[in-house]
């Protein structure tokens, strides 16, 4: 079948009224964007510690919350008004053209399918601490399969399960903090611990920041559903907004309570820090709570992540920047189907190299290239569409001082990157070049600038 062939038949297929449906609320958009992001409370952030001492992390936490409260405020304030799936991938789009948004899309999928794979990995990982018997590889592809599954019959069972697990694993961090009964003189907390200096000096800081990220990392991927909420005006800044006050209460708890339980030196080197801080409670209700915790943030991650990384394909394909056979929605789930289940065994095959810091390391880099290019279309959106121009379900306050922090932050953390990983640094960037190329010589020609441009704004200032 020739590639004219296949872009008709899927636009039949969608014009038969098989396409996504509006069903999501302000709960969907919290448990898809705290789900994504809660594991990193549960692993990951604790390396800043590493770099930075308790000191240094907490700077490292609140600086990078800085950065996500001006990348959720940008993002919401564009998304709001683009009712597409795709998130940044549609930003970019509109706001600068075919080759950027290109590589965005590319860097979304990547993001979260590597994500996925590292939420994988440690799944597997605690259910062989749990038993060594229990080997970690049929456990990773039982989970991804199932939640593939999951994403592959609707998109509002898939958020409503997220919300339930997600909550669930939030509330345990809470149980966690009330069992060292803080508030007490015989409280557990070494508060002395609390600030143990800087080790490394205010380079530890910078260093940190790379680390800082997984406290956050993925909570913009609430525009991907955007196409999919019942009002994304309302829908959009509410559970984007919630979710990014419920991750800054959530950090800073887990940080308080770790390195007030842990030592610094221990804490800066743990594969499950909040599971360790439990240990440390010697209270078995407390231990199973964090344990089972920690199983279900990797999953609601994972969940979260098939959506969003599908979403980013299956828009690229509709608009034609990839073959257009990804771009079917399911005539009766009303999901990207093939998206979903073409990216499954990539997400596997990279939880089958166990290489876990590489993995995620790659899904760091893209995430921060994202919120570079965030940062510059925040100011280009503002230029081209001034207030009273066009209709805003949010409006980001103080422009464009959100825009500014989130170039400089990011920029930040690339820096900090390349101290640390200069060489996955170099690989990732070389890695977007060559996709980039493959899009100018082989897949620009296919491109439908019909198909590409949908939505019908006002003419931008200028024009």
């Amino acid at each position: 079948m020739s590639a004219e062939s296949v872009n008709v038949a899927v636009r039949e297929e969608n014009e038969t009224g098989a396409r996504l449906v509006k069903v999501l609320g302000p709960m969907h958009i919290w448990a898809l964007g705290v789900g994504i992001v809660l594991v990193g409370e549960f692993m990951g952030w604790n390396f800043t510690v590493a770099k930075g001492g308790t000191l240094g992390s907490i700077i490292a936490c609140w600086l990078i919350g800085l950065l996500y409260v001006s990348l959720i405020m940008v993002n919401t304030e564009i998304g709001s008004v683009i009712p597409e799936a795709g998130g940044q991938y549609a930003m970019a789009k509109y706001l600068m053209g075919p080759l950027a948004a290109f590589n965005v899309g590319v860097m979304i999928v990547f993001e979260y399918t590597m994500l996925e794979a590292a939420d994988s990995l440690v799944v597997g990982a605690l259910m062989n601490s749990l038993n060594p018997e229990l080997q970690p590889l049929p456990w990773i592809i039982l989970g991804l399969a199932i939640l593939t599954a999951l994403n592959y019959r609707g998109v509002y069972a898939t958020l409503t399960v997220n919300f339930i697990i997600t909550a669930i694993a939030y509330v345990t961090i809470f149980i966690l903090l009330f069992s060292t009964q803080f508030w007490s003189p015989n409280s557990m907390i070494n508060f002395p611990d609390l600030m143990s200096g800087l080790p490394y000096g205010w380079l530890g800081i910078l260093g940190a920041l790379q680390f800082g990220i997984w406290f956050y990392l993925g909570i913009e991927g609430t525009a991907l559903t955007a196409e999919e909420c019942r009002s994304t005006g309302r829908s959009l800044p509410v559970g984007a907004m919630i979710g990014m006050v419920s991750l800054l209460v959530g950090a800073t708890i887990t940080w308080f309570v770790c390195s007030g339980l842990v030592q610094w030196e221990t804490l800066g080197s743990s594969v499950y820090p909040l599971y360790d801080a439990a240990l440390a409670t010697n209270y078995s209700f407390v231990i199973w709570a964090l344990f089972v915790g920690t199983i279900l943030s990797c999953l609601a991650s994972a969940n979260g992540c098939i959506n969003d990384s599908s979403r980013g394909w299956f828009s690229m394909a509709r608009d034609t920047l990839i073959p257009q056979w990804f771009g079917a929605v399911h005539p009766k789930y009303h999901t990207p189907y093939r998206a979903i289940v073409f990216l499954a065994p990539i997400a596997i095959s990279f939880g089958f190299t166990g290489l876990l810091d590489q993995v995620i390391t790659f899904s760091i880099i893209s995430g921060t290239i994202i919120y570079v290019l965030m940062g510059y279309m925040g100011l280009k959106f503002r230029q081209m569409y001034p207030l009273g121009t066009i209709e805003r379900g949010y409006t980001s306050p103080w422009h464009p001082f959100p825009s500014i922090f989130l170039l400089i932050l990011a920029i930040l953390v690339l820096v900090a990157t390349f101290l640390g990983y200069w060489i996955n640094l170099l690989a990732a960037f070389m890695f977007y070049i060559i996709c980039s190329l493959w899009f100018v010589f082989h897949r620009y020609k296919f491109v439908n600038p019909h198909t590409l441009i949908k939505a019908h704004w006002p003419r931008p200032k200028g024009y």
